[in-house]
């Protein structure tokens, strides 16, 4: 959402973009966060408290001095100590750069890149509940059904939405390194979607995290089924199910969103 916000007022002003290089010790935003900064206005955050507050008014200099901003970067090193009035007790380096709307292209290319690819396997209620938590989160969604028309009109960005027919054919096409959730609204199909999973994993081992929804009774149920199929003990235990972190209770779809997108966060740290 930032990106869209940002490209609107690019249009109209320049900005300076003020980007966390790198860090040291206890900081607020690991490398690579940014923000830009208007006359009027902020795009993104930081960390905010006063080494942002700071940040932002070493940018509007940098803006109000117009050939200055013509130059190149420059960095500048900020301790996170009792004189900033911040007790994080590390170290950030912040780069601050001129930003136009030429440079949006490359700003884009970047946070593709810091976005974890998710493939979604089903378009009911638990995965429109789980798109809208995911969207503001660094994930690139790729989400998948068998069904014509079952997607919103409108999605969030960084969600793609993709019909497939059978729906497990989706899997050879995923971005190495996607998270899987598979959550369609027939068991059939489930079943059919972790099995060619398991196929991928087996060929080329390049699925991080492969989630099934359900009860601990519905995989002893789908292990049954999968060992028939020739997969091992050692192959069905990269499946989780069920999905969601331990301790969140509730089948609400929001609630179970909620879990699931705190696992996958867990797991994008690994």
């Amino acid at each position: 959402m930032s990106l869209n916000v940002l490209a609107d007022r690019l249009r109209h002003a320049d900005a300076v973009l003020v980007t966390v290089a790198t860090t040291q010790g206890s900081v607020p935003r690991e490398a690579g966060t940014w923000m830009a900064v208007f006359a009027d206005a902020v795009v993104g955050t930081i960390g905010g408290g006063h080494v942002e507050f700071d940040a932002i008014a070493q940018a509007r200099q940098r803006l109000a001095q117009r050939a200055g901003i013509e130059a190149e970067a420059d960095t500048h090193r900020v301790a996170l100590g009792p004189a900033l009035g911040q007790c994080c007790g590390g170290v950030m380096v912040l780069r601050y750069e001129r930003l136009s709307a030429a440079d949006l292209p490359r700003l884009q290319a970047l946070e593709a890149q810091a976005r974890t690819p998710v493939a979604l396997f089903g378009g009911g209620h638990v995965g429109r509940a789980l798109v809208n938590v995911l969207a503001p989160l660094p994930f690139a969604i790729t989400w998948i059904d068998s069904r014509d028309e079952i997607f919103p009109a409108d999605v969030p960005p960084h969600v793609r939405c993709e019909h497939s027919d059978p729906v497990q054919a989706a899997v050879d096409d995923l971005p190495a390194g996607s998270r899987v959730l598979i959550m369609s609204f027939s068991h059939a199909e489930d079943l059919d979607v972790v099995a060619a999973c398991l196929r991928r994993l087996r060929e080329r081992d390049d699925l991080p995290f492969v989630g099934l929804i359900g009860s601990r009774t519905k995989w002893a149920t789908f292990r049954h089924r999968l060992e028939a199929r020739g997969f091992g003990a050692d192959e069905l235990a990269r499946i989780t199910c069920p999905i969601g972190v331990p301790g969140v209770t509730g089948k609400e779809p929001a609630v179970i969103a909620v879990a699931v997108a705190a696992q996958l966060l867990q797991h994008r740290a690994i």
